[in-house]
């Protein structure tokens, strides 16, 4: 959802405004699907327009 790799997730993550996981499981950590989005419109809006322009060319 983020469009990002495994290091810059990580970083993401560990900002104070990225949401707390849903439930943390031994393979690694669970989110909401509504908290990310809520997470993306507020602080990444442009990636939500990005997504868009790829959904119109498809």
């Amino acid at each position: 959802m983020l469009g990002v790799g495994r290091s810059r997730l990580r970083q993401i993550t560990a900002d104070r405004r990225f949401p707390a996981p849903f439930q943390t499981l031994i393979a690694g950590s669970v989110w909401l699907r509504s908290d990310v989005e809520e997470y993306i419109r507020k602080y990444r809006p442009q990636q939500l327009k990005d997504r868009d322009d790829e959904d119109e060319q498809a």
